[in-house]
């Protein structure tokens, strides 16, 4: 017959031992969970439950530390906003931008409003009351400037960086965006009256040599942020702002040169190039390699025709800060490989 060695002796003492190594462990563990729940869960504080229990306050602390090292309490720290600043942050790893911001609409239908909402409050937080903040054109400038709280920053000034397209919503032009934006403000702000395209080079070199003309080039050149949307290029055409100018043979040539993107008037390649086209010497617009002088370039864009546009952008250097939505910043994320 089998003997277990845990009940040999007389049967009183065996129920004795055998009851000392399972009930003590359960009732240290009751009140392990107790203490854990008065003080996570209650809120009760150490020296409260130390009176409730009858022990010390040391002795409780000490229970604490146990509850913890044997998993009793598991610490979780979460928030949605959480998994968004891990984005951002990729973001700023995977492109070297100094700044990101990520929306996280519930519904797509929402992104405009989410991001535009995001793009004003990184414009509050790194601008100054007397910013120099140039503006360019299209619907998520626009989305910036609906979010904008009203300021009072008489010594602000906006400026407008490119020439007016002439074709798109008046809303959305280039003119009445940055006159908008210098009301929101409460500052002043610069137009710059000339058409984004002329006929041709000669025309242009003349506008650029106009004294308001010229004064509102360079102070978009020289400002201290410049807000910025990122257009697509697709098959050779480059959206409403282009479309009267879009000859067969420039067509023909931006597709041929790959071009992905174009900001401030200009096309960008898929490594960040800046394309030289038939258009670049008759455009009015503040010079795209300037862009790398502006302490904060902020492209804002959403959307899955922006992907390719924005990490090309990206990799030339031509924005330094980004706002967009979550689904747009993780497709970037793929597309860089992170």
């Amino acid at each position: 017959m089998f003997t277990d060695p845990a009940t040999e002796g007389s049967g009183d003492a065996a129920v004795l031992r055998h009851h000392s190594r399972t009930s003590d462990a359960r009732e240290h563990t009751a009140l392990l969970l107790e203490v854990a729940r008065r003080y996570h869960v209650d809120g009760q504080s150490q020296a409260e439950i130390a009176r409730d229990i009858a022990f010390s306050r040391a002795t409780v602390s000490r229970m604490l530390s146990e509850a913890r090292r044997r998993g009793i309490v598991q610490v979780r720290i979460s928030h949605p906003m959480e998994r968004v600043l891990g984005i951002e942050r990729a973001l700023v790893k995977a492109f070297g931008l100094k700044l990101a911001r990520v929306a996280d609409p519930a519904e797509p239908s929402a992104s405009q409003e989410e991001v535009g909402r995001c793009a004003a409050d990184l414009v509050i937080e790194v601008a100054s009351e007397d910013v120099v903040l140039c503006v360019s054109n299209g619907l998520a400038v626009t989305a910036t400037v609906d979010a904008m709280p009203q300021m009072a920053w008489p010594r602000s000034r906006v400026v407008q960086m490119i020439g007016s397209s002439g074709q798109s919503e008046r809303l959305l032009d280039s003119p009445e965006t940055c006159r908008r934006m210098g009301r929101k403000l409460g500052g002043s702000f610069h137009p710059l009256p000339a058409p984004l395209v002329v006929s041709d080079q000669a025309v242009a070199q003349a506008l650029r040599s106009d004294n308001q003309i010229a004064t509102t080039l360079e102070l978009g050149a020289r400002a201290d942020i410049a807000l910025l949307g990122v257009g697509s290029v697709r098959d050779g055409r480059s959206g409403l702002i282009f479309r009267e100018y879009e000859s067969p043979a420039l067509t023909d040539g931006v597709r041929e040169a790959g071009a992905v993107a174009h900001i401030c008037g200009h096309h960008i390649a898929p490594d960040g190039r800046h394309i030289m086209t038939e258009l670049c010497p008759r455009t009015i617009a503040v010079d795209p390699e300037r862009l790398h002088h502006i302490p904060l370039v902020v492209g804002v864009a959403w959307g899955e025709e922006k992907v390719v546009p924005l990490a090309a952008t990206m990799r030339g250097n031509f924005i330094s800060a980004l706002v967009t939505d979550r689904t747009t910043a993780l497709r970037l994320l793929d597309t860089a490989g992170a």
